[in-house]
C-alpha cells in the first residue's frame, strides 16, 4: 500500500512539474496570449495536458509492455517536431501582431473609403436635400474597425475556424499530442527503472498525465490572468507581450532545432539521442 501511494503522489506532482517545461510554457502563451478569458485559458491547458497524456500514455505502453525500442533519429525527429511547432506558433503570433498595426493592412481601392477618411477622423457634414436642406454631422469608419478596443487579428487559421469550438479544442490537443512525442520515451524509461510491476507502470503513466493536466491549468490560467491584469487599460502594451511571446517561441525553436540537427547529429551519419 506504501508503494502505491507512493506512486499516486509522485507521478501526480512530477506531471505537475513536467508541466513547467519552458518548451511547454512557451508553447501555450503564444496561444493563451491572445486569450480574453481566463476559463478558456484553462481549457486549453486541459485539452493541452490531455494531447500530452495520450501520447505519452501510447507511446509509454508500447515501450513498458512490449519492450519497444525507438532509434536514435527517430527520437529525435519527434524532439525536432516541437521545435518546428514552436516556430510555426511563434510566427503566428508575430503575424498577428503585425496585423494589429493601424493601417498595416489599409489599401485603398477603386470605389471604397480613400485613407482621407480614416478611422481617426473627426465627425463633419454633409449637405443633403430632403424636403428642404438639412447638414447631417456624421464620420467614416472603415469596416474593418469594427472590433473591440485592443482586439488584435488573429492569424489565417483562427479567422477561417476561429468561431468553431471544436477548432478551439483541437488545437491545444494537438499541440500537446506533439510535444508528448518529445518526451514520452525519457519518462517511460524512467519509470521502467524504478517500477518493475507494468501494471503499476502504466498507472504511473496515467496519474503523470493527470498531474500533467491540472499543472498545466494552472499555468494557463495564471498567463491569462496576467495578460488581463497588464492589458486591461493598456490594450497596446498587451499586443507588445503577445508580439514578445512569438519572438521568444521562435527563438527558442531555431535554438532547439539547431542542438538537435547539429550538437546531437540528426542531420549527420551518427545521432546522439539520450531520452530527457
Amino acid at each position: 500500500m506504501i508503494g502505491l501511494f507512493t506512486i499516486i503522489v509522485v507521478g501526480f506532482f512530477l506531471g505537475m512539474r513536467h508541466a513547467t517545461d519552458p518548451d511547454h510554457v512557451i508553447a501555450v502563451t503564444t496561444i493563451v496570449s491572445r486569450q480574453r478569458n481566463v476559463w478558456r485559458a484553462a481549457l486549453t491547458g486541459i485539452f493541452w495536458g490531455i494531447g500530452h497524456t495520450l501520447t505519452i500514455f501510447i507511446v509509454g505502453a508500447g515501450i513498458i509492455i512490449f519492450n519497444l525500442v525507438i532509434p536514435e533519429r527517430l527520437g529525435l525527429s519527434m524532439e525536432f517536431s516541437v521545435s518546428m511547432m514552436l516556430i510555426f506558433l511563434g510566427v503566428i503570433n508575430v503575424l498577428a501582431f503585425l496585423r494589429s498595426i493601424p493601417g498595416a493592412t489599409a489599401a485603398v481601392t477603386p470605389g471604397t473609403i480613400s485613407d482621407e477618411h480614416s478611422a481617426a477622423e473627426p465627425p463633419h457634414s454633409h449637405a443633403h436635400r430632403h424636403r428642404g436642406l438639412f447638414a447631417h454631422s456624421h464620420g467614416h469608419v472603415p469596416e474593418d474597425q469594427s472590433q473591440e478596443p485592443g482586439a488584435a487579428p488573429t492569424a489565417f487559421l483562427d479567422r477561417a475556424f476561429g468561431r468553431s469550438g471544436i477548432y478551439q479544442h483541437l488545437r491545444p490537443l494537438l499541440i500537446g499530442l506533439v510535444h508528448g512525442l518529445a518526451g514520452s520515451a525519457a519518462v517511460a524509461l524512467l519509470v521502467l527503472t524504478t517500477i518493475s510491476n507494468p501494471h503499476w507502470a502504466l498507472a504511473y503513466l496515467l496519474l503523470f498525465g493527470v498531474g500533467t493536466i491540472a499543472g498545466m491549468m494552472l499555468i494557463t490560467m495564471s498567463i491569462a490572468s496576467t495578460f488581463l491584469f497588464v492589458g486591461r487599460n493598456r490594450a497596446g502594451f498587451s499586443r507588445k507581450l503577445s508580439l514578445a511571446s512569438g519572438l521568444i517561441s521562435v527563438a527558442f525553436g531555431l535554438f532547439v532545432a539547431y542542438e538537435i540537427c547539429f550538437v546531437q547529429g540528426l542531420l549527420s551519419g551518427h545521432p546522439l539521442w539520450t531520452p530527457h
